[in-house]
């Protein structure tokens, strides 16, 4: 018996909800459709920086107060930023939850963007993005999507830069707000103890003031791929490589998920036990699929010691044309058993609940059963994934990346040239 319930405003706000009623606590999150991706050219970041900027301060509550009235109820606030969507969330008892409601629609409504504040915050992110810097695998996965989406909004880093962080002004992130941040392209989750009516109710009156004209569709995903070093002087060579991936909607995405999975996803996948375990070549191995609406992106990543950069490139291409082939049934039973604990995990977290909620709400326009992906990848035999892993292999060209001392990048580098020729 399903719990969920969803109901659509007048102004195109979504409202979803879960009742948990084990849960004595309540989850809810403000999702916009937005994010990186809606950025134009000089507001590169400025989704990261709104995000930040909502919680200093509105008409009435400072900073402070607000941090303040969250911690008295004994709550949390927070907030996150992606390519197509940021998200506002807070935490409570089931009680409380008018309290979060009021609080999330304030600083969504009516943040100041006072100038004081502005300065600071433009220096907690350039302080940021310098930590990112100092990262060797923020920076070679950062450079990763750059040569796959080169010249475009979904190519270009969440945080910015610091030249672009540094000129944005109050009226910038008043205008792109505006133009952005509508209820047609928002959607309320709430989860854990939770009623329904009580929430839509809250939320109609909390949130009226949202615009309500749709925000522009967002730029095409071109991919491209490419290939692109960084010589830095570090004890390895981190390596992230890759094709083209599956958007939400493509028919293989339960399929491509089991590829993913038995490939790089655990311990017992080919790419842990063959290149880590067999010929220890590294010390972490993983594969990746990360689907936006239009496109997608497949990639490994690794990080080895530079004399064996190419060992490592080399044994990991004959691993995935090998799992291409030969992918087992037992392996397939494995990667599914181990995408459903996944997605069942959700139930046991009002949080984890309500950002699934969300997404789902914002692609499909509905929240999808359990049961229901369930069966989805319950059906994927081993030929679909072995299709989907052809698929994902075969039909783009590479995309590849590396960082690390400038005598391992060299040869490694002309290797995936080659095979981006073949």
């Amino acid at each position: 018996m399903t719990t969920t319930r969803m109901t659509t405003l007048p102004s195109g706000l979504t409202v979803v909800t879960d009742a948990m009623p084990h849960l004595k606590t309540a989850s809810i999150q403000v999702t916009f459709g937005v994010g990186g991706r809606d950025e134009r050219a000089d507001e590169h970041g400025i989704s990261h920086l709104l995000e930040h900027m909502a919680f200093k301060g509105t008409t009435k509550r400072t900073p402070r107060g607000l941090a303040e009235e969250i911690e008295a109820v004994g709550g949390d606030l927070n907030a996150a930023t992606a390519s197509e969507n940021t998200s506002y969330y807070a935490k409570v008892l089931g009680e409380d939850l008018p309290v979060a409601i009021d609080i999330l629609s304030d600083i969504l409504t009516d943040p100041q963007f006072h100038p004081e504040e502005l300065v600071k915050e433009k220096n907690v992110i350039v302080q940021e993005i310098g930590a990112a810097e100092d990262d060797p695998d923020d920076v070679v996965v950062d450079h990763f999507i750059a040569e796959a989406y080169p010249g475009q909004p979904l190519g270009r880093t969440i945080l910015g830069t610091p030249q672009a962080v540094r000129a944005a002004t109050p009226d910038k992130l008043r205008a792109y707000m505006d133009r952005s941040y509508a209820a047609p392209r928002a959607v309320v989750a709430a989860a854990g103890a939770v009623d329904h009516d009580r929430v839509v109710d809250a939320v109609a009156r909390a949130f009226e003031a949202l615009p309500q004209q749709a925000p522009p569709a967002c730029e095409a995903a071109r991919y491209a791929g490419g290939a692109t070093t960084i010589a830095r002087p570090l004890e390895q060579t981190n390596l992230v490589f890759g094709f083209e991936g599956m958007s939400y909607r493509d028919p293989d995405i339960y399929a491509v998920g089991v590829f993913n999975n038995l490939l790089g996803g655990g311990l017992s996948s080919r790419l842990f036990q063959d290149v880590r375990e067999d010929r220890g070549l590294c010390y972490e191995i993983h594969s990746f699929h990360w689907s936006y609406n239009d496109t997608g992106v497949f990639g490994i990543s690794a990080g080895t010691d530079p004399a064996d950069a190419v060992d490592l490139f080399n044994l990991t291409m004959d691993v995935l044309n090998a799992t291409v082939e030969g992918a087992s049934e037992a392996e397939v039973g494995r990667a599914k058993a181990q995408m459903k604990v996944g997605l069942l995990g959700a139930l046991e977290s009002s949080s984890s609940r309500t950002d699934q909620m969300a997404r789902q709400v914002l692609v499909f326009g509905r929240t999808l059963d359990l049961e229901e992906i369930a069966a989805k990848i319950d059906a994927v035999t081993v030929e679909d994934a072995r299709a989907a892993g052809a698929r994902l292999v075969r039909s783009s060209p590479m995309t590849f990346a590396a960082i690390g001392p400038k005598r391992g990048l060299d040869k490694v580098r002309k290797l995936a040239e080659q095979f981006r020729s073949t």
